[in-house]
């Protein structure tokens, strides 16, 4: 597990500074034959949830050599694909992304190396998922609004979330534009319910593009 957080920190430095990183560009490389699969993720509320989701199926990511990284957004992964994909540690990688950032997936992907042309049906069977719209929705259209408001209560944010929809600009809104928005008001709460909501989710029906997301348990460190 602490080597997983040291490539995961090399990378991110890397991408970060380019060759003004020769120590962490050293580190990556170094540690890489350790990782089995890079899941890249734009926040850390995604990569909340994608550790949810193993937790919940009883998988130890560390153990496995899975490093889940946040990049802070979507428009650095064509970044982060030269660094780790075929042209540069070589490393397997797979994605989650927002379906409003699919066009810098898919131009990062091709720019890396790893197909050109590519539809999202080919960027799936790369190990590259897309959410619609968000990861949020696909999770309170999984849980339904009276299974996020049961988790908000249990997490005693029932009240807080009733406040929020008394507010004149929320009056009228859908449940579900509302319970997106409130999640995103607090600093941490999308994170905090990122984990949350996976957790309260019947392992039958986690959405598609997290549930596709984690490679085979049977992958393990080269």
């Amino acid at each position: 597990m602490v080597e997983l957080e040291r490539f995961r920190v090399a990378v991110r430095t890397w991408v970060a500074a380019g060759v003004e990183a020769p120590a962490a560009a050293e580190v990556a490389r170094e540690l890489v034959a350790r990782v089995a699969t890079v899941v890249l993720v734009e926040g850390v509320s995604d990569r909340s949830a994608v550790e949810a989701l193993a937790e919940m199926r009883g998988r130890d990511l560390g153990d496995e050599g899975v490093c889940v990284v946040p990049m802070g957004g979507a428009m650095g992964v064509a970044r982060y694909l030269r660094v780790l994909g075929p042209q540069g540690l070589g490393a397997r990688v797979r994605g989650l992304y927002d379906e409003a950032e699919e066009g810098f997936f898919r131009r990062g992907l091709e720019q890396a190396g790893f197909g050109a042309g590519l539809s999202r049906s080919a960027m799936e069977s790369l190990g590259f998922f897309v959410c619609v719209a968000d990861l949020e929705d696909e999770l309170i259209r999984a849980l339904g609004p009276e299974g996020v408001e049961r988790v908000l209560a249990a997490e005693r944010d029932l009240d807080k979330f009733r406040l929020f929809q008394n507010q004149p600009a929320q009056r009228g809104r859908p449940v579900e534009r509302q319970l997106r928005r409130f999640m995103g008001t607090t600093s941490g709460r999308k994170a905090h319910y990122g984990r949350a909501l996976v957790l309260a989710l019947d392992p039958a029906g986690v959405p598609h593009p997290l549930d596709g997301l984690l490679p085979s348990p049977r992958c393990s460190p080269r």
